[in-house]
């Protein structure tokens, strides 16, 4: 299978403003065409959302990132 292409969800925002990013990251999630992977950018590992996605078949995989966020891939293989 060749590489996927990320779309980026930068959720740092959304949670500074003390909103949920769960609905916003689950329509992009619901959305993705095959081939297509997601990015969540967060100031923290987001194991519970991880947990979730992987139970719906999603692959992942983080990096801690130089501004001190995690960049977390979420892909179908």
């Amino acid at each position: 299978m060749p590489t996927p292409k990320f779309k980026v969800l930068d959720v740092r925002q959304l949670l500074a403003r003390g909103e949920e990013p769960f609905t916003h990251i689950r329509t992009q999630v619901d959305q993705l065409p095959p081939g297509q992977g997601l990015t969540v950018v967060a100031p923290f590992v987001p194991a519970p959302l991880i947990e979730l996605l992987k139970g719906e078949g999603f692959t992942s995989t983080m990096e801690r990132r130089a501004d001190g966020a995690w960049a977390v891939n979420f892909w179908r293989e």
